[in-house]
């Protein structure tokens, strides 16, 4: 019961660490913040009120006064438009703040790091992919209701799985942090943000590796406790067989007698094992036939 209440435990992390794996990964709120536009000159009927461009009454556009004019406006000049972006694509608000228009991601980085922006969505897939195959491996051993050892076989590929996916997506998440500050500092014009910060999406994508990890920990846990158990068990019944043996071997009664007094427990907790099982340790039990029996029929006995 044990060891099937840690294997549901292990089953539930992974499934929560796939859902948040995905969420982050199809959304686009990784990272978000402000831009800082110039309004642009409004269009239109003047006597529409326009709040988000710059109105200017001369309809020459190369009158240099309209450069004295935008330079006084000082801070009204500009608009603060929110954007997010995520590993596919970059949104933005429209001029208007109505709506938004969105470009990918890769083509607003730096040729340099597109590279990197590649190999991040390689290991985000590959992370998720693992992920999903070791959940089904747990899935599998959950409902397998035959021998342990196969149940251990599927514990241990299903550890394997887990681990590698969570390195691959820590490795991914890594590497979209690092390709997303490049494109802060190095990226084009047009795109560069007044100011940013992580966002739910880039939450979920962590808080997926976590659940990655306990996961994996959880499963090694449990299949190095049933290792353990098998060895301990196992060294007791070699040492078991080891005592039979050298009865077999014995010639005489008193031979007997000495390896019946070496076998005694010597701790309590051994003694009620065998009194439990069902075990009597008395002196009498030995030597009451044997001094009656001819010397094969007492070694068959022992």
């Amino acid at each position: 019961m044990d060891r099937r209440r840690r294997a549901s435990l292990a089953l539930t992390l992974n499934f929560l660490a796939l859902i948040l794996a995905i969420s982050a990964l199809t959304t686009s709120y990784w990272c978000e913040g402000n831009r800082k536009v110039v309004k642009p000159f409004c269009t239109g009927p003047v006597t529409v009120k326009q709040t988000h461009c710059i109105r200017y009454n001369s309809s020459n556009i190369t009158d240099s006064r309209l450069v004295q004019y935008i330079w006084e406006t000082g801070e009204d000049k500009f608009v603060l438009r929110k954007f997010h972006t995520g590993i596919w694509f970059s949104c933005e608000q429209n001029v208007d703040l109505v709506g938004e228009k969105c470009r990918s991601f890769i083509n607003v980085a730096p040729p340099h790091e597109r590279g990197v922006l590649w190999l991040c969505i390689v290991a985000e897939c590959l992370y998720i992919l693992l992920l999903a195959t070791g959940g089904i491996l747990m899935s599998i051993e959950v409902c397998h209701f035959g021998n342990l050892i196969d149940g251990l076989k599927l514990n241990a590929f299903a550890a394997i799985f887990t681990v590698l996916s969570g390195l691959l997506g820590m490795v991914a998440h890594m590497m979209f942090t690092t390709a997303f500050q490049l494109t802060v500092s190095l990226g084009p014009e047009d795109w560069k943000p007044q100011n940013w910060d992580y966002s739910w999406s880039y939450i979920l994508a962590w808080s997926s590796f976590t659940a990655c990890m306990a996961s994996s920990v959880t499963t090694i846990n449990r299949y190095t406790k049933t290792i353990l158990e098998f060895k301990h068990k196992r060294k007791n019944i070699e040492k078991n067989l080891k005592i039979k043996q050298k009865l077999l071997d014995l010639d005489s009664p008193d031979q007997v007698w000495d390896m019946y007094i070496s076998s005694v427990p010597s701790t309590a907790e051994e003694f009620l094992d065998l009194s439990s099982s069902g075990r009597k340790l008395s002196a009498n039990s030995v030597f009451l036939d044997l001094n009656d029996l001819p010397s094969p029929q007492g070694e068959e006995y022992c």
